[in-house]
């Protein structure tokens, strides 16, 4: 959408060049390479916009005087910049017509650049990577001619990465293994991330699995220190397939989370770049082809312009005023219609999530309780009779060899294991006697010489809730005390029970080492988020508080009727 900004820089432009031509501007050779360096400053300082008017400005005078060498350079900074603001189409095109004068010029180094440019384009946005990679390849014959090892060094790690990408890791290793020899050399803080992450998916290829997960990692560290954010986002990727494929699917979920996340990020900013250069107008080649015709008619115009200026500048301004009004308006209005279409959408989102993870609770504690039962019921049944014949056949045979006492004694082992697996699913005490019974048998067995849990409950021991509403808590506070016990580091720990106004409200605290909240992820770290998800099945409010060195509060309130 042309806003009013952007309009002004196409009245801006279209002045200064109607102006330019009209003064019978010309700029030397030495002034135009002064308007190309400023052009390339504002390029890398991402200043798209200004670099763009002074682009074409450096064009437009390049075709006047025909100098082939800075035609093509104007013509490579328009594709630069369109690469910048990701607008792959468009800037390939213009890469394209600046190879055309390199080539005329006989330009090396800037035909090394386009070749490598044009190499990123078809193998990371295009994904054709054959074609990609006979750019590269050229681009390095470029690189050799023209003695530039860093060049050589850049674009052979491009063309591993991009057979790496393709799955053909034979082809790349030599590739890689120039990068390894040469990076302490020719590498940049720019290339250490990248360097890392293909060496991670190389040894993952070997299933060199630990020199994999290293080189991953330290390629996050680059690639944040450096803040390398785009090649972050491929890092974090190529890390969760790594994970993945190793079925450590939760820190595989975890990365691919914070690559959508930055991926996201990167693509608002890359709609903030365009947005600010939103309207200008660069067909080139249609520029050119008027540039005569702006010679002969340039006088003309010019005095059309001073007769008519007040007049103009009047209607101009009462123009712009109704434009501009008109676009404040649309502009609220559209954004109080995105901010409610994406409020609508979010509802959405967070009802199919906790549809998802209401539905994977229950299916969870289903699975639980026919494994119990089966175990119980059918099993321990099966074991239990298998043992009460082998008992009869041993009280009839008064010698019986070693193979079947040692047969008896594995047969009571194994009943008792499936006896205990079968409780651990569903806990008897909890089936039986309920809720209050069971924390108070959990909290003794948790007890140890160096951690005692002190069970508080003012509630009557005998009162029973729902079998759905015992279960989840039961599993939910086991889960907080085993917690306590691998991570808190605690001599004491509390466990106390309340009913307030139709709720219960269970608090757990302990005096163990504590951690910073604000600087640390506890909902992954100590693996919490299956826990909140519970509880929020339950319409309940979860709650941690803690500090270093001050132990740990955690506070939860459920309605009794959930």
């Amino acid at each position: 959408m042309l806003d009013f900004r952007n309009f002004r820089i196409l009245f801006f432009i279209s002045f200064f060049c109607i102006a330019a031509v009209g003064q019978k501007k010309v700029f030397t050779e030495k002034e135009l390479l002064k308007l190309y360096n400023q052009a390339t400053i504002n390029l890398h300082n991402e200043d798209y916009e200004k670099s763009l008017i002074q682009s074409r400005l450096l064009l437009n005078h390049s075709l006047l005087l025909q100098n082939y060498n800075l035609i093509g350079k104007a013509y490579n900074t328009i594709a630069a910049n369109f690469d910048g603001i990701s607008e792959p189409d468009k800037a390939l095109f213009y890469y394209q017509k600046s190879l055309i004068y390199a080539e005329k010029s006989n330009d090396l180094e800037l035909q090394n650049w386009l070749y490598n440019n044009i190499g990123n384009i078809y193998c990371f946005d295009k994904k054709k990577y054959e074609k990609g990679i006979s750019y590269y390849i050229k681009s390095l014959y470029f690189s050799r001619s023209t003695k530039d090892s860093s060049q050589v060094f850049f674009t052979k790690l491009n063309i591993a990465w991009a057979y790496f990408d393709i799955g053909r890791f034979s082809e790349g290793y030599p590739y890689l293994k120039y990068i390894n020899k040469y990076n302490d050399k020719y590498g940049m803080e720019t290339t250490a991330a990248v360097t890392n992450m293909l060496n991670g998916m190389y040894y993952s290829y070997t299933k060199d699995n630990p020199k994999a997960d290293y080189n991953f990692k330290k390629g996050i560290e680059n690639a944040i220190k450096y803040d390398e954010k785009t090649d972050l986002s491929y890092i974090y990727q190529e890390y969760s397939k790594f994970l993945s494929k190793n079925k450590n699917f939760e820190a595989a979920y975890k990365n691919l989370s914070a690559f959508q996340q930055l991926n996201d990020e990167i693509n608002l900013q890359d709609k903030a770049k365009k947005a600010k250069i939103a309207g200008i107008n660069l067909e080139i080649d249609e520029y050119k082809r008027e540039i005569d015709k702006m010679g002969i008619e340039s006088k003309k115009r010019e005095k059309l312009f001073h007769s008519e200026s007040a007049r103009k500048n009047k209607m101009t301004t009462i123009i712009l005023s109704l434009f501009l009004i008109s676009l404040i308006l649309f502009y609220f209005f559209y954004q109080n219609t995105k901010l409610k279409q994406k409020n609508r959408i979010k509802d959405i989102q967070n009802k199919i999530n906790q549809n998802l993870i209401n539905a994977t609770i229950d299916g969870q504690e289903n699975e639980r309780k026919k494994i119990a039962l089966f175990l119980h019921d059918t099993i321990s049944a099966s074991l239990s009779s298998a043992g009460m014949h082998l008992n009869v056949f041993l009280s009839q045979h008064s010698s019986l060899p070693a193979e079947i006492t040692k047969t008896k004694l594995i047969l009571d082992e194994t009943h008792d294991k499936v006896r205990d697996l079968s409780h651990d699913l569903i806990p008897t005490l909890l089936a039986r006697f309920g809720l209050l019974y069971a924390l108070d048998d959990l909290c003794e067995k948790y007890s140890n010489s160096t951690l005692h849990f002190e069970y508080q409950n003012t509630i009557p021991i005998k009162k029973r809730y729902t079998e759905k509403f015992e279960t989840r808590l039961y599993f939910i506070i086991s889960e907080l005390l085993n917690n306590v016990i691998k991570h808190s580091d605690a001599s004491k720990a509390l466990v106390c029970l309340i009913e307030n106004h139709n709720e219960m409200i269970i608090e757990i605290t302990d005096n163990g080492k504590g951690f910073d909240i604000n600087k640390f992820n506890f909902v992954e770290g100590f693996g919490l988020h299956q826990i909140k998800a519970r509880i929020n099945n339950l319409n309940g409010q979860f709650d941690v508080k803690s500090k270093i060195n001050e132990g740990t509060s955690i506070n939860i309130s459920v309605p009794l009727n959930s």
